[in-house]
């Protein structure tokens, strides 16, 4: 039982609940070179984002940072029809991953990245975190949740 507990401290340890320290800002050609699949098993190119704003949302599904945070995107999504979401999934299963998407009713692209390849791309360490990437090349990483005005706030300053 002992095990059972430091295992599932460890593991929501690194639900990220108010470091803003990780934010970081470079080009996004480098962080675009990259392929993946879907929940659903599609192909997807990171170089499909090129030129275009978009956000990529990192989650897990037993985050319940980030169980907070699905609907705040489902909105984004909603009120921002000319930016492109990406929700990028790890650290579990990808049954865990389409159950958490169907219960958030996630409309947008989510891949799942149970190597943690795309994770490790961006940098990112432990979820939620996100890049918002502006169509003139650049992207910023933020590696803590955002509120859903937060959110709205990064997104109005992509260019």
């Amino acid at each position: 039982m002992a095990v059972l507990a430091l295992t599932l401290g460890v593991g929501l340890s690194g639900c990220s609940g108010s470091d803003r320290s990780g934010t970081s800002s470079e080009p996004s050609s480098r962080l675009l070179n990259f392929t993946a699949q879907t929940i659903d098993g599609a192909d997807f190119a990171g170089s499909s984002l090129a030129g275009k704003k978009a956000v990529l949302w990192f989650w897990a599904p037993w985050c319940p940072t980030c169980q907070k945070e699905a609907p705040d995107l489902q909105k984004a999504v909603t009120a921002h029809p000319d930016v492109t979401f990406v929700g990028v999934a790890a650290q579990d299963q990808v049954p865990a991953m389409r159950d958490f998407v169907t219960k958030y009713g996630l409309t947008f692209t989510q891949l799942a990245d149970t190597d943690a390849k795309v994770w490790a791309l961006y940098d990112v360490t432990h979820q939620p975190a996100f890049a918002f990437l502006g169509s003139a090349g650049k992207a910023e990483v933020i590696k803590s949740p955002l509120s859903g005005p937060e959110l709205d706030t990064k997104i109005g300053q992509l260019h």
